[in-house]
């Protein structure tokens, strides 16, 4: 796999976790609990975002040790393989409080 093809994958996932925070933007708990519509977008951008994460080389992501891929990819795994089960604690807590994060550390990367 190319430099180039890693390098889409990881504006894939920027893209996406941004979507998923302004998603969330000015929307408490509580409304999230009430939105089955938000929750299941969520959800699957999560899956977008894992699913991108998986594709990048192992190589490439070697170089990035900051960056947690196998949580990443986990999360797709559990929410497409175990979608019975989707707690959506873990989908509202990965968005609000790792997303910003991952997104921060793959910007790093692209601004190199």
């Amino acid at each position: 796999m190319s430099q180039k093809d890693n390098q889409v994958y990881v504006e894939h996932m920027i893209d996406t976790a941004n979507k998923a925070l302004s998603f969330v933007e000015g929307v408490s708990r509580e409304d999230f609990d009430n939105n089955e519509l938000l929750r299941l977008s969520l959800t699957h951008l999560l899956q977008i975002i894992g699913e991108a994460a998986r594709r990048v080389s192992p190589d490439f992501r070697e170089n990035y040790p900051t960056i947690p891929w196998q949580a990443v990819v986990g999360m797709r795994s559990k929410v497409v393989h175990d979608y019975l089960n989707v707690d959506e604690d873990i989908v509202w807590n990965t968005v609000k409080n790792d997303l910003p994060f991952l997104v921060k550390e793959l910007e790093k990367i692209l601004s190199r």
